[in-house]
């Protein structure tokens, strides 16, 4: 039979196979301990792809090396030669198969495995025991078993976390004890009573009684801005909004009262000091989802972690004084590393446990937490170098990705090429890769976002509180919807611009394709001609305009299923409306030949530099599509085959050309957040979950931040329990 391998390939494998195995599922752990959390601080995609293969081959090395130590003891004799220390080895790799605090899920459906990792667990610790009664002599067996016990610890964490942090029980760890309300039944049989006895009675209904406010839990007096931030106070803020507002993931409805009291918090905030508030509110939703966090924070998993560390720190000394003289150096090499590298691992995710915002939060005492803190930001010597801390000290990417229309029609591939890529499923990477272009978000864009929702807000519970007076029964939270639900709409009617209403009456992605393109249209117009404003607020106006109408296309185009809820068929509207576009482009152009052609592609490939040329180009494309006569609408000429909008795009942004320059851009601003609010309340709540492990997205704070100020169907109980008593009348 021809032997492929060749036999001296063949005998290192032989030799260094399991050797190999448990030094790489250790750097693997290693690797994870450190990098993991730095996922959702970045949405670099090459960071993610390598937490991500890091994350997959860390459990199948772990439970490959299990398999090994336990396929047969006549082989692994040749390998290790010690019965003792091969057993000694396997509940090593029990404890990597648990991994570190910082990543249990990679994603969210990872959580729903919950069931399998139990079994898993079930499965690697027989294999593991087989092992430690085939191979264990009287000399390892008491650090074995140490070992074997803390990794029983370390694996039932994860299997607890991924357990608690499942969809289905999250919610059900939410829900309240089941209310049947007041006794209606017992009421109505004494009023039937009454009433049969010709005694005169009535029911008084007397409203539930509003919650102290002094009692609340949300903080009351959020600290001065002017006075610089105040991280543990925003820590404990954040804390206790995650702990009443975490439900949003999973549909849980709210009261009036939680309505009302983060309204009220909210409106004193700076919108600043309400992104930072916000911004480790999701941290804490992600720790709940991702690691291992609500496992180890009570008082039973610190005991577990501490009678792990102890069962490693006393499986060291034991081994340490062991006699080796039957075992090779590198075999001893190797259970030393695997020994300190496990009390490493541990003491360091202890440190990192002490000094969480976690233990920040569920400390008692105002000094404990102030020094936890300051010793956490003196302690971890990373942050010294500044772009270092800066990066350790968000909780997000702080960025948002840009997806642009035009320019992605003025920068085509090679047909051969695209085809490839779609032949091995690469065609939205590659996309992604050349065509997104990512941007910060700075304070201006934050400010402009709250100040917006602040106002809607503001109205909404001016609303709420007229409709009160006027009407006792109606359902204030209506109102609230009504406002939330608006997609420009809204703004067009407060800012009478009525001959504008038509290009939001339509389906959303339609709507959103029709002003990203007309954004664009003004944009590069007002560029071409110098229009530009010279004032600040004009010109911050424009930028914010841009911003937003790229990113929303990008989350349209390039993040599919976070905007499936409302997206609609807007897939095959943009691949459309980019055929009539490139078809208008190329339109009355020479064929050039092969060889020009081939140099043109090249050159748009690698544009990445060349700004300016694009730039001028484009904004002479928007003239031409400007030129265009559109008396006659486009689906009158076309038909309804075709979903293109770029031409109802036009109408449009001739439509915006009439009016006044400062009006027209700060409509379009308006909008543009209006547009953005739409969607981050219309999208699954699971979606947002989902992007809080990839960097996070500028639509969940906006998501969350309408949660914050009422905005949304969540609020469900208006009034609470009637109390109805039963008055005797003369």
């Amino acid at each position: 039979m021809l032997n492929i391998i060749p036999p001296d390939l063949k005998e290192i494998w032989d030799d260094w196979n399991l050797r190999g195995a448990v030094l790489v599922s250790l750097s693997f752990q290693i690797l994870l301990i450190f990098c993991a959390s730095s996922r959702k601080r970045t949405g670099n995609m090459i960071m993610t792809f390598i937490i991500w293969s890091v994350y997959l081959l860390a459990d199948w090395v772990a439970a490959f090396a299990v398999g090994l130590i336990a396929n047969g003891n006549k082989e692994c004799d040749k390998q290790v030669q010690s019965d003792d220390l091969l057993a000694f080895w396997a509940p090593f790799l029990l404890l990597h198969l648990g991994g570190p605090d910082t990543i249990t899920a990679f994603a969210l459906e990872d959580n729903e495995l919950w069931l399998r990792h139990l079994l898993g667990l079930v499965i690697q610790l027989v294999a593991v025991v087989y092992v430690f009664l085939e191979s264990t002599g009287d000399d390892l067996w008491v650090p074995t078993t140490l070992m074997l016990v803390a990794g029983i610890i370390k694996y039932a964490e994860r299997t607890r976390a991924l357990y608690l942090a499942c969809l289905g029980n999250f919610k059900e760890s939410m829900l309240p004890p089941p209310d049947a309300g007041p006794n209606y039944a017992q009421l109505m049989e004494e009023y039937s009573s009454k009433d049969r006895s010709y005694v005169p009675v009535e029911i008084i209904i007397a409203p539930e009684k509003r919650a102290d406010p002094t009692a609340s839990s949300v903080p009351k007096n959020p600290p001065d801005p002017r006075e610089g931030p105040d991280h543990v106070s925003e820590m404990e803020e954040g804390y206790k909004f995650y702990k009443i507002f975490r439900g949003l993931i999973v549909d849980h409805m709210f009261s009036f009262q939680e309505r009302n009291d983060s309204r009220k918090f909210f409106f004193k905030l700076h919108s600043n000091q309400a992104f930072r508030v916000i911004e480790v509110e999701l941290n804490f939703m992600y720790d709940a989802l991702y690691t291992k966090m609500v496992v180890v924070n009570h008082k039973i998993g610190y005991f577990f972690r501490f009678v792990c560390t102890g069962c490693i720190a006393a499986s060291l000394t034991l081994f340490a004084s062991y006699h080796k003289h039957k075992m090779h150096k590198f075999d001893i090499g190797v259970s030393y590393a695997l020994l300190i590298g496990a009390l490493g691992l541990d003491v360091i995710a202890i440190i990192k446990l002490i000094f969480s915002d976690w233990t920040i939060v569920l400390l008692k005492t105002s000094a404990a937490k102030r020094w936890i803190y300051s010793t956490r930001e003196k302690l971890f010597f990373y942050k010294l170098w500044k772009p270092c801390k800066s990066f350790f000290d968000r909780r997000w990417c702080n960025r948002i990705s840009q997806h642009s229309l035009i320019r992605y029609n003025l920068r085509e591939r090679f047909k051969w090429y695209n085809k490839l890529a779609e032949v091995f499923g690469l065609k939205d990477l590659l996309d992604e890769i050349q065509y997104k272009e990512t941007m910060t978000v700075d304070e201006e864009v934050k400010n402009f976002i709250f100040q917006e929702l602040e106002e809607k807000a503001q109205n909404a519970q001016k609303a709420e509180q007229k409709a009160q007076n006027e009407e006792q029964k109606a359902g204030k939270s209506r109102i609230a919807k009504e406002i939330c639900s608006g997609r420009g709409d809204w703004i067009l009617s407060q800012n009478a611009c009525h001959s504008l209403l038509w290009s939001v009456e339509k389906e959303f992605d339609e709507c959103l394709l029709m002003w990203h393109i007309a954004t664009e249209l003004c944009y590069h117009t007002d560029e071409k001609q110098k229009k530009i404003p010279n004032d600040e607020k004009k010109k911050e106006r424009t930028r914010l305009s841009m911003l937003l109408s790229e990113y929303m296309l990008y989350l349209l185009v390039m993040r599919p299923t976070m905007m499936s809820a409302v997206a609609g068929i807007g897939q095959i509207r943009f691949r459309d409306t980019c055929a009539e576009a490139k078809k208008f482009f190329h339109r009355g152009q020479p064929e050039p030949s092969r060889f020009k052609k081939f140099c043109e592609q090249i050159k748009k490939l690698f544009c990445m530099g060349q700004s300016k040329p694009i730039d001028d180009e484009i904004s002479n494309y928007c003239g031409k599509l400007l030129s265009v006569n559109t008396v006659v609408k486009p689906i009158a000429v076309k038909g309804d085959r075709s979903k293109s909008v770029l031409f109802d795009a036009c109408m449009l942004a001739k439509d915006l050309e009439k009016l006044d320059e400062e009006k027209r851009w700060k409509i379009m601003s308006k909008v543009w957040v209006e547009l953005l609010s739409y969607a981050a309340s219309h999208c699954r709540a699971s979606a947002h979950a989902q992007q809080l492990s990839k960097g996070g997205e500028l639509i969940t704070f906006t998501w969350l931040l309408m949660a914050h100020f009422g905005l949304g169907d969540q609020f469900r109980i208006e009034e609470g329990h009637a109390r109805a008593k039963l008055i005797v009348t003369k």
